[in-house]
């Protein structure tokens, strides 16, 4: 299959909740800056050690090891949606609460490394199935979370959800 170019979204292409993550993407080829972005982030998050893993910067927030399993868990959202859509899915998908995933899941129990391999692997798989889609499959929509979205935005979604995180690692973690 040839290579496709991924046009930036329109605002009318996403919930405006999502504004902030696509607008944090840098200009370019957002496939190229998602493989980049993976072994950047991946790096940084293989500096912390197992002890600050388990840090919060307030009372009640996630530990760093929570924040790499929601990050793991949202891309995998994201791109079941992307899959869906891309596949013609007429059916509204639900939203997630973030913060419910995150008391059941057991990433405070689990090791960075392991939370980091995972997040990496993840990554992978959300390349290899943007890849393989096509113009045709990229332009294609369906209802999440009870807002239109289209496969081209949520590749912007998964990016600037990732910078979003990195971000407040860097400013509230200290990482």
């Amino acid at each position: 299959m040839a290579s496709v170019t991924i046009a930036r979204p329109a605002s009318t292409e996403y919930a405006p909740f999502y504004g902030g993550y696509v607008s944090g993407v840098p200009e370019g080829d957002v496939l190229a800056h998602l493989e980049r972005q993976g072994r950047e982030t991946a790096a940084l998050l293989r500096e912390i050690s197992e002890p600050k893993s388990q840090h919060r910067y307030a009372p009640g927030k996630w530990t760093i090891r929570e924040v790499v399993g929601h990050m793991v868990d949202a891309e995998r959202v994201f791109t079941y949606r992307a899959l869906s859509f891309a596949r013609g899915e007429t059916a509204a998908l639900p939203s997630f609460d973030e913060n419910a995933w995150a008391l059941t899941s057991n990433a405070g129990d689990r090791s960075l490394k392991a939370l980091v391999d995972e997040l990496a692997v993840v990554r992978t798989a959300t390349l290899a199935l943007f890849r393989g889609f096509s113009d045709k499959e990229f332009g294609r929509s369906g209802i999440a979370s009870n807002n239109h979205v289209t496969v081209r935005a949520i590749a912007y979604i998964v990016a600037g959800h990732e910078l979003h995180h990195v971000k407040i690692l860097r400013d509230r973690y200290g990482v």
